[in-house]
Protein backbone atom coordinates (compact mmCIF):
# COMPACT_ATOMS: atom_id res chain seq x y z
CA UNK A 1 0.00 0.00 0.00
CA UNK A 2 2.86 2.37 0.86
CA UNK A 3 4.48 1.74 -2.55
CA UNK A 4 1.16 2.46 -4.30
CA UNK A 5 0.78 5.73 -2.42
CA UNK A 6 4.33 6.69 -3.26
CA UNK A 7 3.70 6.05 -6.96
CA UNK A 8 0.48 8.05 -6.81
CA UNK A 9 2.45 10.97 -5.37
CA UNK A 10 4.83 10.81 -8.35
CA UNK A 11 2.41 10.15 -11.22
CA UNK A 12 -1.09 11.61 -11.39
CA UNK A 13 -2.98 9.09 -13.52
CA UNK A 14 -6.17 11.16 -13.39
CA UNK A 15 -4.75 13.81 -15.73
CA UNK A 16 -6.13 13.47 -19.26
CA UNK A 17 -3.03 15.25 -20.59
CA UNK A 18 -0.96 12.22 -19.55
CA UNK A 19 -3.13 9.81 -21.55
CA UNK A 20 -3.11 12.12 -24.57
CA UNK A 21 0.68 12.35 -24.35
CA UNK A 22 1.10 8.57 -24.19
CA UNK A 23 -1.23 8.08 -27.15
CA UNK A 24 0.67 10.64 -29.23
CA UNK A 25 3.98 8.90 -28.45
CA UNK A 26 2.52 5.56 -29.54
CA UNK A 27 0.89 7.04 -32.64
CA UNK A 28 4.04 8.38 -34.28
CA UNK A 29 6.16 5.25 -34.90
CA UNK A 30 3.14 2.99 -35.44
CA UNK A 31 1.48 5.31 -37.96
CA UNK A 32 4.64 6.06 -39.92
CA UNK A 33 5.61 2.42 -40.18
CA UNK A 34 2.15 1.54 -41.46
CA UNK A 35 2.14 4.45 -43.92
CA UNK A 36 5.67 3.69 -45.13
CA UNK A 37 5.05 -0.02 -45.64
CA UNK A 38 1.87 0.81 -47.54
CA UNK A 39 3.91 3.21 -49.67
CA UNK A 40 6.45 0.51 -50.43
CA UNK A 41 3.74 -1.89 -51.57
CA UNK A 42 1.17 0.43 -53.16
CA UNK A 43 2.95 3.75 -53.86
CA UNK A 44 -0.07 5.65 -52.52
CA UNK A 45 1.75 8.89 -51.64
CA UNK A 46 3.90 8.76 -54.78
CA UNK A 47 0.75 8.61 -56.91
CA UNK A 48 -0.61 11.65 -55.04
CA UNK A 49 2.39 13.59 -56.39
CA UNK A 50 2.09 12.43 -59.97
CA UNK A 51 4.58 9.60 -59.61
CA UNK A 52 7.32 11.75 -58.08
CA UNK A 53 8.68 9.63 -55.21
CA UNK A 54 10.98 12.39 -53.93
CA UNK A 55 8.11 14.88 -53.54
CA UNK A 56 6.10 12.16 -51.80
CA UNK A 57 8.96 11.54 -49.37
CA UNK A 58 9.28 15.28 -48.66
CA UNK A 59 5.56 15.40 -47.93
CA UNK A 60 5.84 12.49 -45.50
CA UNK A 61 8.88 14.13 -43.89
CA UNK A 62 6.87 17.30 -43.30
CA UNK A 63 4.04 15.29 -41.73
CA UNK A 64 6.39 13.32 -39.47
CA UNK A 65 8.22 16.47 -38.37
CA UNK A 66 5.00 18.43 -37.72
CA UNK A 67 3.33 15.70 -35.69
CA UNK A 68 6.61 15.15 -33.84
CA UNK A 69 6.51 18.81 -32.78
CA UNK A 70 2.92 18.34 -31.61
CA UNK A 71 3.97 15.26 -29.62
CA UNK A 72 6.72 17.27 -27.91
CA UNK A 73 4.26 20.03 -27.02
CA UNK A 74 1.83 17.47 -25.57
CA UNK A 75 4.68 15.98 -23.54
CA UNK A 76 5.52 19.35 -21.99
CA UNK A 77 1.83 19.97 -21.31
CA UNK A 78 1.56 16.60 -19.56
CA UNK A 79 4.60 17.36 -17.40
CA UNK A 80 3.14 20.67 -16.22
CA UNK A 81 0.07 18.78 -14.96
CA UNK A 82 2.15 16.24 -13.01
CA UNK A 83 3.52 16.44 -9.44
CA UNK A 84 6.86 18.22 -9.08
CA UNK A 85 9.65 16.76 -6.97
CA UNK A 86 13.38 17.49 -6.84
CA UNK A 87 15.26 14.46 -8.19
CA UNK A 88 18.84 15.74 -8.24
CA UNK A 89 20.77 18.00 -5.85
CA UNK A 90 22.10 21.35 -7.03
CA UNK A 91 23.97 21.97 -9.29
CA UNK A 92 23.30 18.54 -10.87
CA UNK A 93 19.63 19.43 -11.20
CA UNK A 94 20.57 21.78 -14.05
CA UNK A 95 23.86 20.31 -15.28
CA UNK A 96 22.64 16.74 -15.87
CA UNK A 97 19.50 17.64 -17.88
CA UNK A 98 21.46 20.25 -19.87
CA UNK A 99 24.16 17.72 -20.80
CA UNK A 100 21.57 15.05 -21.59
CA UNK A 101 19.64 17.45 -23.80
CA UNK A 102 22.78 18.58 -25.61
CA UNK A 103 23.94 15.02 -26.27
CA UNK A 104 20.47 13.87 -27.28
CA UNK A 105 20.00 16.69 -29.76
CA UNK A 106 23.53 16.17 -31.07
CA UNK A 107 22.67 12.56 -31.91
CA UNK A 108 19.37 13.54 -33.54
CA UNK A 109 20.77 16.44 -35.60
CA UNK A 110 23.93 14.66 -36.74
CA UNK A 111 21.89 11.58 -37.68
CA UNK A 112 19.66 13.73 -39.88
CA UNK A 113 22.70 15.44 -41.39
CA UNK A 114 24.40 12.11 -42.16
CA UNK A 115 21.30 10.49 -43.65
CA UNK A 116 19.80 13.49 -45.39
CA UNK A 117 16.06 14.18 -45.60
CA UNK A 118 15.19 11.09 -47.63
CA UNK A 119 17.45 8.85 -45.57
CA UNK A 120 15.96 10.12 -42.32
CA UNK A 121 12.32 10.14 -43.32
CA UNK A 122 11.82 6.67 -44.78
CA UNK A 123 12.94 7.43 -48.32
CA UNK A 124 13.92 3.80 -48.84
CA UNK A 125 10.22 2.88 -48.70
CA UNK A 126 9.74 5.23 -51.65
CA UNK A 127 12.51 3.49 -53.59
CA UNK A 128 15.03 6.24 -52.79
CA UNK A 129 17.88 4.06 -51.56
CA UNK A 130 21.26 5.12 -50.23
CA UNK A 131 24.35 4.01 -52.14
CA UNK A 132 26.04 2.62 -49.04
CA UNK A 133 25.52 2.23 -45.31
CA UNK A 134 26.32 5.35 -43.27
CA UNK A 135 29.16 4.45 -40.90
CA UNK A 136 30.41 7.86 -39.73
CA UNK A 137 29.37 9.74 -36.60
CA UNK A 138 27.02 9.18 -34.88
CA UNK A 139 26.43 5.74 -36.41
CA UNK A 140 29.94 4.66 -35.42
CA UNK A 141 28.94 5.29 -31.78
CA UNK A 142 25.34 4.05 -31.70
CA UNK A 143 23.31 1.72 -33.90
CA UNK A 144 20.16 3.85 -33.65
CA UNK A 145 21.38 7.32 -32.61
CA UNK A 146 18.17 9.11 -33.56
CA UNK A 147 16.00 6.99 -31.28
CA UNK A 148 18.59 7.07 -28.49
CA UNK A 149 18.97 10.84 -28.84
CA UNK A 150 15.22 11.35 -28.74
CA UNK A 151 14.93 9.22 -25.59
CA UNK A 152 17.74 11.21 -23.94
CA UNK A 153 15.89 14.42 -24.76
CA UNK A 154 12.70 13.15 -23.12
CA UNK A 155 14.68 12.28 -19.98
CA UNK A 156 16.44 15.66 -19.98
CA UNK A 157 13.16 17.57 -20.10
CA UNK A 158 11.71 15.43 -17.28
CA UNK A 159 14.73 16.20 -15.08
CA UNK A 160 14.71 19.89 -16.00
CA UNK A 161 11.05 20.29 -15.03
CA UNK A 162 11.59 18.01 -11.99
CA UNK A 163 8.70 15.75 -12.92
CA UNK A 164 9.20 12.07 -11.94
CA UNK A 165 6.29 11.20 -14.25
CA UNK A 166 8.48 12.35 -17.11
CA UNK A 167 10.95 9.57 -16.37
CA UNK A 168 8.15 7.01 -16.53
CA UNK A 169 7.11 8.52 -19.86
CA UNK A 170 10.74 8.31 -21.03
CA UNK A 171 10.81 4.60 -20.21
CA UNK A 172 7.57 4.23 -22.18
CA UNK A 173 9.15 6.10 -25.12
CA UNK A 174 12.18 3.80 -25.08
CA UNK A 175 9.93 0.72 -25.02
CA UNK A 176 7.90 2.00 -27.99
CA UNK A 177 11.08 2.71 -29.95
CA UNK A 178 12.50 -0.76 -29.28
CA UNK A 179 9.26 -2.36 -30.48
CA UNK A 180 9.13 -0.11 -33.55
CA UNK A 181 12.69 -1.07 -34.49
CA UNK A 182 11.72 -4.75 -34.47
CA UNK A 183 9.38 -4.01 -37.37
CA UNK A 184 11.29 -1.20 -39.07
CA UNK A 185 14.75 -2.78 -39.04
CA UNK A 186 13.95 -6.11 -40.74
CA UNK A 187 11.72 -4.42 -43.32
CA UNK A 188 14.44 -1.95 -44.27
CA UNK A 189 17.00 -4.77 -44.44
CA UNK A 190 14.64 -6.63 -46.80
CA UNK A 191 14.43 -3.60 -49.13
CA UNK A 192 18.20 -3.34 -49.43
CA UNK A 193 18.59 -7.11 -49.72
CA UNK A 194 16.25 -7.09 -52.71
CA UNK A 195 18.29 -4.34 -54.33
CA UNK A 196 21.50 -6.34 -53.91
CA UNK A 197 19.85 -9.38 -55.44
CA UNK A 198 18.71 -7.28 -58.41
CA UNK A 199 22.23 -5.92 -58.86
CA UNK A 200 23.71 -9.41 -58.84
CA UNK A 201 21.21 -10.57 -61.46
CA UNK A 202 22.01 -7.55 -63.60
Amino acid sequence: MTIVKELESLVDLTQSSLLICLLSILFNPVAWNIVAQNEYRNKTITRMFGGNARYGCYFLALMIFSIGMLRDALYRRALVDQPQRAMLPAPLDTVVPAVLFFLGQTFVITSTWALGITGTFLGDYFGILMDHRVEGFPFNVLRDPMYVGSTMTFAAIALWYERPAGLFITLYVYTIYVLALRFEGPFTDMIYSKREQSRKKA
